[in-house]
């Protein structure tokens, strides 16, 4: 029958589709979950009929621990029963939860996951009631929208009647319990289609009854309580094909593809998360944009979480991965990990995908948003594992090249130093230079003077020898010995050294500058002494000290210079 679209939230979607299969329902309000009780009331008190055509019973307890005493009790009499809590109120039911699974009754206890007081009080969702029951022996499906909660809440009915095994159905409080969305809903012809009359009349046939008596909830001692503990086992194996039936009866109605695992993403894809949960939504319009991108990701969301069925995970992930990211809505502390994560390590354990590195991570306690941003980082989260390896290693490369590069500036400070002082050296070095060449070229220049001056100086003393020489054998020849005493004879005159002062001894005439040019007739400075007049004599030298001076000598009447 074609199904029919309408607006509702969550709580109404699992309490439309629990109202179908329920007979009995035990009621204790608590946040999120009040909603399913107080619609599953309001459509008894109008007379809406589920598929056996009755109206169902609501009883409400004095807490969710009555309510889950009522379970159990009306179960056992043969009863469908289903009830609604979360958190703490499941909290409440675990130890009925334990004799429910044991005793092997169908019940269903739909919960919207809720956070579980810990350090502080939240009513919002995340997953730490639902994973506090996970080891109660109860089968737990997951729906992640409003639309599942409506399509999968009848598979938890029917499984749990033909799986004999109690169903806990959970969504996220809040996030979907509260969350309005226009869905398909089912017809209740639809819902009756499913069930297995069979089972239904097994499950009644096992009640309670005066009729047939039976024993239950003996107590055991350790030489029985183990093997009968374990004679459940073929039932738990049992039921994951059983859900999966129930899914195909589903996808065969409404043209869905549920699984107990379903994958969404790149048939080639690297990285890939595990979730179960709202996230998923999330998750698959994050990697419909990353695949736009050419992203090579993918999701894998959790539908029966128990019994896990390890073989069907490793079927719905791709061989290509490399890295999967496993999500937990709750946090363990002083585990090695959380639930699901835990459970996904097992799994792999040993299969094709035993290399593949598995990390874990949690989000959205406590309804904290989980945004596409988170997500991609969540895709990324190895990419910045090996980002923070290589960075280290640059960091420390860095390091290492700070400290030469410190160094370097060290040395390249001494050398600049060095050089400016050598620089400086040289500057002072050829000022010195320049000074010297000045002063050595006005020595050269005063040397070359000198040695002029020396040379005039060195051939008026030749002169002056050979002048005395001549003389003194002129004064000893015997030939003029009577021109010795003559008084008219002027003494010897010597040259003046330039630039010097010096006295000539003995030497008391001499003959003016005047005279001397005078008197002087020829190149070889010869005179006749006859024309000497007495102002030609003088008793002082006439020349100065930067003046030649020549030697005068009177031999008779001639006098000449040397």
């Amino acid at each position: 029958m074609a199904r029919s679209m309408k607006t509702m939230d969550g709580n109404h979607a699992a309490a439309h589709a629990s109202y179908a299969y329920t007979e009995v329902a035990a009621i204790y309000p608590i946040t999120p979950s009040s909603v399913m009780a107080e619609a599953t009331d309001e459509w008894a008190t109008q007379g809406r009929k589920n598929i056996f055509g009755q109206t169902v019973q609501v009883t409400e307890m004095q807490s969710e621990a009555g309510a889950a005493g009522t379970v159990h009790g009306s179960l056992s009499a043969g009863a469908l029963t289903t009830t609604y809590t979360a958190s703490q109120g499941l909290l409440l039911m675990i130890p009925n939860l334990y004799k429910i699974a044991g005793e092997q009754l169908p019940g269903v206890f739909n919960v919207s996951a809720r956070a579980v007081a810990s350090h502080a009080l939240n009513i919002f969702g995340d997953h730490s009631d639902v994973y506090a029951c996970r080891q109660t022996g109860c089968a737990m499906l997951c729906e992640s929208s409003v639309q599942e909660v409506m399509d999968l809440t009848p598979v938890a009915h029917c499984a749990a009647l033909k799986g004999k095994i109690p169903f806990i159905n959970f969504f996220d409080g809040f996030r979907t319990s509260h969350e309005i969305q226009k869905i398909e809903t089912w017809d209740y012809e639809d819902l009756e289609d499913l069930v297995d009359k069979d089972a239904i009349k097994e499950f009644r046939a096992h009640a309670l009854n005066p009729n047939h008596p039976c024993e239950r909830g003996s107590a055991q001692n350790p030489d029985t309580f183990f093997q009968a503990r374990e004679a459940c086992n073929p039932y738990y194996d049992a039921m994951p094909a059983i859900v999966q039936e129930y899914m195909d009866k589903v996808n065969a109605k409404i043209g869905t593809n549920y699984k107990l695992f379903n994958y969404h993403g790149a048939e080639d894809a690297e990285s890939v998360i595990i979730a179960m949960g709202s996230v998923c939504d999330t998750i698959d319009e994050t990697i419909d944009y990353l695949l736009a991108q050419g992203k090579k990701v993918g999701v894998v969301k959790v539908r029966l979480y128990r019994p896990f069925c390890a073989q069907a995970l490793v079927d719905a992930i791709p061989d290509s991965v490399k890295y999967i990211n496993v999500l937990d809505r709750t946090k363990e502390p002083g585990s090695l990990g959380e639930p699901l994560y835990l459970d996904v390590v097992a799994a792999l354990k040993g299969t094709k995908f035993d290399a593949v590195k598995i990390n874990s991570g949690r989000y959205g306690l406590g309804s904290k948003d989980t945004t596409p941003a988170q997500v991609v980082a969540v895709f990324d989260n190895e990419a910045k594992a090996k980002y923070d390896v290589e960075k280290a290693a640059y960091d420390k490369n860095l390091e290492l090249y700070n400290a030469k590069k410190t160094a370097y500036e060290a040395d390249l400070e001494t050398k600049q130093a060095i050089e400016k002082y050598n620089a400086d050296a040289k500057a002072k070095y050829e000022a010195a230079l320049v000074v010297y060449n000045e002063q050595k070229a006005k020595y050269d220049q005063e040397y070359l003077e000198y040695q002029n001056k020396l040379a005039v100086y060195q051939t008026a003393l030749k002169q002056y020898q050979d002048a005395k020489t001549a003389y003194d054998k002129y004064m000893n020849d015997p030939v003029y010995r009577n021109l010795k005493d003559a008084e008219v004879v002027q003494e010897l005159t010597f040259q003046r050294e330039n630039d010097a002062t010096h006295k000539v001894e003995g030497v008391s005439n001499y003959l003016t500058k005047e005279a001397q040019e005078r008197l002087n007739t020829s190149n070889v400075f010869q005179y006749d002494s006859n024309k000497l007049q007495a102002s030609d004599i003088v008793s002082n030298s006439p020349w100065t000290n930067t003046e030649d001076e020549w030697i005068q000598v009177k031999e008779g009447d001639i006098c000449c210079y040397l």
